[in-house]
C-alpha cells in the first residue's frame, strides 16, 4: 500500500498533558503537509487551530477524555462548544461503568446525545477495548451501530493498551456496515498501520506514521 494512502486515514495526533500551542501548529502543519484525515487535538486549542489551519486540514477533538465518566450532559456541552469553536469531527469517550453495569439503554442515550450535539459532524465513539470482555465490545459494536454514530474507535491511547488486530477483526464481523471503525493506540510502524487498514479499519488514531514518513528518505515527499 502506497504511504499516501494510509496517511489519507491518520488523525494526526497529540494529546498529551503538556502540548504547547506551539507543538499544535507543528501538527497542523504536518497534516497540511502529508495530507491526513485530520489533526487531533485537545478541545481548548480548537478554535485557535482554526484559525491557524485555514481550512487546510480537518481538526478533531476528544470529549470526556480520558476516562469518560463525565455526565452525558457535560459530554454534550463539551461537543456543542467543540462545534462552535470549529471541530470537524468529535471523539467521544464512552462511560465505560455503564457498560460494566449493564445499563445498555442510557449508554446508548449518552451516544445519541451526544450525536445529536454534532449536528452533522463526525462522530467517534472510543469504547476502550483494553478494558472489556469480547462480550462488552460486541455489545458496544450493536449499541454504536444503533446509536447513529459515524465511528467505532478502540483506544484513548492513555489506557493499559492500545489497538489490536484481534479487535478490529471482532469490529468489522459485529459493526453494522454504516459504522467505521478507527484503530488507534500503539500503532507505531508503516506494516502496522497497513494491517490495520487491511483488516478493516477507515481511519488510525496515532502520531507516529506521520514521523516515520518524515524520517524516511524516498518517501515521496
Amino acid at each position: 500500500m502506497d504511504v499516501k494512502e494510509i496517511l489519507l486515514k491518520v488523525d494526526h495526533t497529540l494529546l498529551s498533558q503538556t502540548a504547547t500551542f506551539s507543538e499544535i501548529k507543528g501538527i497542523i502543519d504536518d497534516g497540511i503537509k502529508y495530507n491526513t484525515a485530520s489533526v487531533c487535538i485537545p478541545a481548548s486549542y480548537v478554535k485557535a487551530a482554526v484559525e491557524y489551519a485555514k481550512g487546510k486540514v480537518k481538526i478533531c477533538t476528544v470529549i470526556g477524555f480520558p476516562n469518560g465518566y463525565s455526565t452525558k450532559e457535560a459530554k454534550c456541552f463539551e461537543t456543542q462548544n467543540a462545534i462552535k469553536n470549529g471541530a470537524d469531527e468529535i471523539d467521544m469517550v464512552i462511560n465505560i461503568g455503564l457498560l460494566k453495569d449493564k445499563k445498555y439503554d442510557e449508554l446508548l442515550s449518552e451516544i445519541k446525545a451526544v450525536k445529536a450535539s454534532c449536528g452533522d459532524k463526525i462522530l467517534k465513539v472510543i469504547i476502550e477495548t483494553c478494558l472489556l470482555s469480547d462480550e462488552e465490545k460486541i455489545k458496544m459494536c450493536e449499541i454504536v451501530s444503533e446509536s447513529g454514530a459515524d465511528y467505532i474507535k478502540t483506544s484513548t491511547g492513555f489506557s493499559t493498551g492500545g489497538a489490536t488486530r484481534e479487535d478490529i477483526i471482532l469490529f468489522s464481523k459485529y459493526v453494522a456496515p454504516h459504522v467505521k471503525i478507527k484503530a488507534a493506540g500503539g500503532i507505531s510502524s508503516i506494516e502496522d498501520a497497513e494491517d490495520f487498514i487491511n483488516l478493516g479499519a477507515d481511519r488510525l488514531g496515532t502520531s507516529r506514521i506521520v514521523k516515520l514518513v518524515k524520517n524516511e528518505k524516498g518517501s515521496g515527499y
